[in-house]
């Protein structure tokens, strides 16, 4: 059976929410990022990088939610696309995956999370995360789906972004990408989103952002011996 590494965040509920498209056995193991379990030995034998989620199936590991995806996606069957639109499935995954996510999630922490306001850099990564969502609001303008004629893993990936768009964005979220808040209120409808919007039910999860929440996730920040 799969053993998904779990927290409630956007690359983690992409996980979440093919496995309940697609109906895979799995079972749930939390890591409680702000209390800084992604950071243990046994973790990182999982993924070195420390971060969620992360996957593992009959004794090989994944990691990366991008890389989970075609993973799941090429062993099933499922969810996959169709061949002729491979080039076009593999471009808008990497743009998630290296755009959309990365500028999305700087542009949050720069607004909300740094301990400093610092006006360019708040400017700089929304003004970013703004292109990026207008890349596919002019992308989906007259498309039901992100590729081709059918839901995909494609649809999943950006669900899992554009999902935080009020974070990201600020006052008025998708209010200004039409084609997108279409699409998005498309996606979000699906009976397997409110199943993975479910799964952390019943998790104590962390939620204060304190010291020991900004230690786990931005180490990098602090002097390894304060």
């Amino acid at each position: 059976m799969l053993k998904f590494y779990f927290h409630q965040t956007p690359n983690p509920m992409k996980v979440a929410l093919f496995l309940e498209e697609t109906g895979l056995p799995y079972e749930l193991v939390a890591v409680d990022t702000l209390k800084g379990e992604q950071h243990t030995p046994e973790y990182r034998a999982i993924n070195p990088n420390a971060k969620t989620p992360a996957l593992e199936d009959d004794g090989k590991r994944v990691f990366d939610s991008t890389a989970i995806l075609m993973y799941l996606s090429e062993k099933t069957g499922l969810l996959a696309g169709q061949p002729e639109d491979r080039s076009e499935m593999l471009s808008w995954l990497l743009f998630v995956a290296s755009g959309l996510g990365p500028f999305s999630g700087q542009s949050v922490h720069f607004q909300h999370k740094a301990p400093e306001k610092i006006p360019y850099a708040i400017n700089r990564y929304l003004r970013e995360a703004q292109r990026h969502y207008e890349v596919l609001d002019a992308h989906l303008e007259g498309r039901e789906y992100m590729v081709g004629d059918s839901y995909s893993i494609v649809d999943i990936s950006t669900w899992g972004w554009v999902d935080k768009a009020a974070f990201v964005l600020g006052e008025g979220g998708l209010d200004n990408y039409p084609n997108l808040k279409r699409w998005f209120a498309s996606i979000d409808a699906r009976p397997a989103v409110q199943k993975a919007r479910d799964i952390p039910k019943g998790i104590d999860f962390k939620t204060d952002f304190d010291d020991v929440a900004a230690r786990a996730l931005y180490p990098q920040n602090f002097d390894k011996n304060s």
